[in-house]
C-alpha cells in the first residue's frame, strides 16, 4: 500500500504530475517567507542550485513539524541567468523585463526536491535544466504577454514551457519535469528505494 505523501507546496502543477504518475498526495503549502529566507543568501556566493535547495528544504521541515510522521515533499525552483536569479514576476511590466532579459541567451531552471519526515532532511536532489530562448522583438514580447495574460506571473520565467512559452525557445536541454518544477523520476526512484510507492 502507499504512502500518502504531503506536498509542500500549493502548486497545481507540481501536484497534477505526482497524482497522474499515481502517487497518493496531499497538498499543504509551507508557511515559509521565500525572500527573506533568500536575502541572506545572495551575497554569499551560494549557487542558484544551492538556493532552491535551502528554500525546498525550508518547505519541507516547515511542513513536517506540523504533520509529525509525515512523509514530505518539498520543491523550488530558481532561474539563473550567469549570476542573476529570477524570481516571479510581480506584474506585467516585470514579465516583459524578464523576457527582454532572457531573450537570445541560455538560462538554466534549477528544480530541487527535499523529502524530510519529523523534521528530518532524508533526501535531496537538485535537477538542472538549460534553455536556449530565441531572440524576441520587444513588439512581439508585448503580443505574446497580452495573449497569455495573468499565467506569466505563475512561474520564474514569465513563460510556460507546456503552453504558448514553448515559441519562445530555439533549444531545450533536460528533463520536462525538471522544466515545470518537479524533477519526477528522481523523485519516483526516492519513494520507491523508500519503500513509500509500490516499485
Amino acid at each position: 500500500m502507499a504512502e500518502k505523501i504531503i506536498l509542500a507546496s500549493g502548486s497545481p502543477f507540481r501536484k497534477a504530475l505526482l497524482v497522474n504518475a499515481g502517487v497518493p498526495v496531499e497538498a499543504v503549502p509551507a508557511e515559509v517567507d521565500e525572500r527573506a529566507l533568500e536575502a541572506p543568501l545572495t551575497d554569499s556566493g551560494i549557487s542558484p542550485e544551492d538556493v532552491a535547495l535551502v528554500l525546498a528544504e525550508a518547505k519541507a521541515t516547515e511542513v513536517s513539524e506540523r504533520k509529525p510522521g509525515a512523509l514530505v515533499l518539498g520543491c523550488d525552483q530558481t532561474l539563473s541567468l550567469g549570476d542573476k536569479v529570477f524570481h516571479k514576476p510581480a506584474d506585467m511590466e516585470a514579465a516583459r523585463r524578464h523576457l527582454l532579459a532572457l531573450s537570445g541567451k541560455t538560462h538554466q531552471l534549477n528544480s530541487a526536491v527535499v523529502l524530510a519526515r519529523d523534521d528530518a532532511v532524508l533526501w535531496r536532489h537538485v535537477g538542472v535544466a538549460s534553455l536556449t530562448m530565441r531572440e524576441l522583438d520587444p513588439v512581439f514580447i508585448g503580443r505574446h504577454l497580452a495573449r497569455v495574460g495573468a499565467k506569466a506571473l505563475s512561474s520564474v520565467g514569465a513563460y510556460q514551457i507546456e503552453g504558448e512559452g514553448i515559441q519562445l525557445f530555439e533549444r531545450v536541454e533536460g528533463d520536462y519535469f525538471t522544466i515545470v518544477g518537479l524533477p519526477l523520476l528522481p523523485v519516483l526512484a526516492k519513494l520507491r528505494e523508500l519503500g513509500a510507492i509500490d516499485g
